[in-house]
């Protein structure tokens, strides 16, 4: 084992500390510290975690826990002064104000008096904050060491915090300002199709047109709770006629948008894609899934794992042209696409890599624009930064991909859906190509999931306007 960057903690015993002698400590507050801090110690004061409550207090925003600053004089007594071998004896503070997120507390001990019955130190304890405030004081007792130590300090496990509703908030976030869009919902006749464009709703996101069979949409609302608030129901009788209903409605400029309620797939995009009744334009229809991973620093785009089972390497460039052009409306000015297969050489036997390698060519020569593609890569080289360093791999894509193009629909649904259920990544899923966005969804997923998605669909309908403007 390699012990060149090994941290060691050592004590001052009795005999070496002096009256006035002090030690101090700097650290700041985050959003991650309130969060395990409360965990921890199960204080959930709404002061601390709830910012709309905060917003109402003298503070007039989330505050720290005062017993986190008061954890700090503990730290700085047992890792350094006196350090290893200390037993706390006795503490008193005083706390004067608040401490806020980006706080940066200066906590400073000094020794006062020592009491050789006991070999016990009184420490003054004072924390001031970055403008020199006093924050907090006290007195600490602490019965010192009496033997000399010095250990390697212990590695401790990494801990995740793991904010799922700040992170769906940031997902709603993408089309903040906008007003909302009108959107056929096509039999939502389950509580989650309904739960989900009603959450959209509330959120501003969109305005709900509910189709289907208004006696089992009223009756799924009542059964669990949930408020129409005035969405107009258009009853028809069964799945088929709410999936055409619904997108007659787009067709003829009533809805800005489509969303699948709790009926199959393939039954909504057969009367999507009809070329007499439907909502087709001169490209192939595709499907993306934006997902929030908490370990990837920024929305991972993943297509087609919803609509093009077997795609051609001409079916490809539509589908990576697609994303793209979903990427540049999310402000991603230059998408970075990585075209993922099982390695990363192009190898005669493998179709994924043939085609990768043509769609990269194909971009080189204008066929494909407004992003970055390499490829074949394999799904390591494509996001993680590592994994490409380890295989020599430079490119501007490699280990820091925004859209992963996979080789079918097959790969493209498990590698979704392992990121939803393993790495509780967030997941929002829109077909492009149509007229109208469509928001599809899988049966199984939750309202957050569709209302995710919708403000998705409302930032690629007001673009669709701008577009109709010029």
């Amino acid at each position: 084992m390699d012990h060149s960057n090994q941290k060691y903690l050592e004590n001052r015993t009795f005999d070496e500390i002096r009256v006035g002698d002090s030690a101090q400590l700097l650290r700041t507050l985050t959003p991650d510290d309130i969060h395990l801090f409360a965990l921890i110690s199960g204080d959930l004061n709404p002061t601390h975690t709830d910012p709309d409550f905060a917003r109402s207090s003298p503070a007039r925003q989330v505050v720290g826990h005062s017993m986190w600053g008061s954890a700090l004089i503990s730290s700085l007594l047992g890792n350094e002064f006196p350090g290893p071998g200390s037993t706390y004896v006795s503490q008193s503070l005083n706390f004067h104000r608040p401490i806020t997120i980006g706080d940066s507390l200066a906590v400073t001990l000094t020794c006062r008096e020592k009491r050789p019955d006991g070999r016990h130190v009184v420490f003054s304890c004072e924390a001031t904050n970055r403008a020199g405030l006093l924050v907090m004081d006290g007195v600490a007792v602490v019965a010192a060491p009496e033997g000399k130590i010095r250990r390697p300090q212990v590695r401790l496990p990494e801990v995740k915090i793991l904010d799922r509703a700040r992170r769906y908030g940031h997902l709603l976030g993408i089309s903040a300002g906008l007003p909302p869009i009108p959107i056929a919902v096509a039999y939502p006749c389950d509580r989650e199709s309904l739960a989900g464009p009603l959450q959209a709703a509330r959120a501003g996101l969109v305005k709900p047109i509910l189709v289907g069979p208004a006696g089992r949409i009223r009756a799924v609302a009542e059964e669990h709770g949930l408020e129409l608030d005035g969405c107009p129901v258009v009853d028809v009788p069964d799945a088929m006629a709410a999936a055409s209903a619904a997108v007659a409605m787009c067709r003829d400029g009533e809805a800005e948008a489509l969303m699948k309620g709790c009926l199959h797939t393939d039954e909504l995009m057969r009367c999507v894609v009809s070329r007499e009744h439907g909502l087709r334009t001169g490209r192939r229809i595709s499907h993306v899934f934006l997902a929030d991973v908490p370990t990837y620093p920024h929305p991972l785009m993943i297509t087609d794992a919803a609509i093009s089972i077997e795609p051609s390497l001409e079916d490809k460039v539509s589908i990576v042209q697609n994303a793209i052009d979903l990427a540049r409306t999310m402000n991603i000015a230059e998408p970075r696409v990585a075209i993922l297969a099982a390695v990363e050489t192009v190898n005669p036997r493998m179709r994924a890599t043939l085609d990768a390698a043509a769609l990269c060519k194909m971009a080189d020569r204008g066929q494909i624009t407004g992003g970055v593609l390499d490829g074949p890569l394999a799904f390591d080289n494509a996001v993680s930064p590592a994994a490409a360093r380890t295989k020599g791999i430079r490119s501007e894509v490699a280990g820091r991909a925004h859209i992963l193009v996979v080789p079918d629909l097959e790969a493209g649904n498990m590698l979704a859906k392992q990121l939803e259920y393993l790495a509780d990544a967030l997941m929002a899923g829109v077909v492009l190509g149509a007229r109208v966005p469509i928001v599809l969804t899988s049966r199984a997923d939750t309202a957050e999931t569709r209302a995710a998605s919708c403000a998705v669909a409302q930032l690629m309908a007001h673009r669709n306007r701008e577009r109709s403007c010029k």
